[in-house]
């Protein structure tokens, strides 16, 4: 059996239901990491209980994309091993508190204790708890215009580890319409890698064209998700279409 390559954690890619073929596929090519689109993909709670477990034993990052800013959506993917969460739809500092605080225990924040998995079904300590909440990952995302307004007190706070960059929705909120990428697009993009950096804190964005590919790069992002699954079945299917389309018209001359 031929031996994967390293996995580079810097690197993601982004899942819409647990596929566990393109979990290889992602891990044979390089990819470190995945991230888990709970929000809008089709997951269940039984395929996060087993998928998560899965992409652990191939070595990579987990990060999941929870379904709603909540105490139970939050904790399950922990519970179930998940190595961040990435919670959507932040208004606010305020509401980033309130929420964040879900993903680690007290006295930081307010994560309920639960045996399984993670503890591996053993007891609770002190020193479990401890490193749980380092080992975990939390990361709000910035797709709100109340959010950036606020993304300076968001990193100040102790239950954040970084912020995750949602630019689609984000453009919206903004009134700029659909994501196109335009300079006000980036203006945004720079003020939160900018007050990430400032922080010494984590931030992480999808980034599927190479103009988003090199500006990650260049500002440091902690992780970027460079391809989604959706897209790579799609590039997949086109290209060898294309060819035969272009055969096919060359016949007919």
């Amino acid at each position: 059996m031929t031996t994967p390559p390293h996995a580079d954690p810097r690197f993601a890619v982004w899942l819409s239901d647990p596929n566990f073929a393109a979990a290889e596929i992602a891990r044979g090519i390089g990819y470190g990491a995945t991230v888990l689109d709970i929000e809008h993909g089709a997951f269940g709670l039984a395929d996060l209980e087993r998928f998560i477990p899965f992409l652990k034993a191939l070595g990579m990052d987990v990060l999941a994309k929870v379904l709603t800013p909540d105490r139970g959506p939050i904790q399950q993917a922990l519970d179930f091993g998940a190595d961040a969460v990435v919670i959507p739809h932040v208004e606010s500092a305020a509401h980033a508190r309130e929420i964040t605080a879900f993903a680690k225990f007290p006295p930081l924040g307010d994560r309920s204790l639960a045996g399984g998995r993670t503890i591996a079904y053993g007891p609770y300590t002190d020193d479990w708890v401890a490193a749980e909440d380092i080992r975990v990952r939390c990361y709000p995302m910035i797709e709100d215009a109340g959010a950036l307004a606020d993304i300076d007190a968001i990193l100040e706070l102790a239950t954040v580890d970084g912020v995750f960059v949602g630019p689609g929705d984000l453009s919206i909120r903004r009134e700029r319409g659909t994501y196109t990428r335009e300079a006000g697009d980036f203006a945004d993009l720079q003020k939160i890698a900018d007050a990430a950096h400032a922080a010494g804190k984590h931030w992480l964005m999808p980034a599927w064209t190479e103009e988003e590919k090199r500006f990650a790069l260049e500002n440091n992002a902690h992780q970027l998700a460079l391809i989604m699954q959706h897209g790579a079945l799609r590039a997949g299917f086109e290209r060898p279409f294309a060819e035969t389309a272009a055969l096919l018209a060359g016949f007919s001359e």
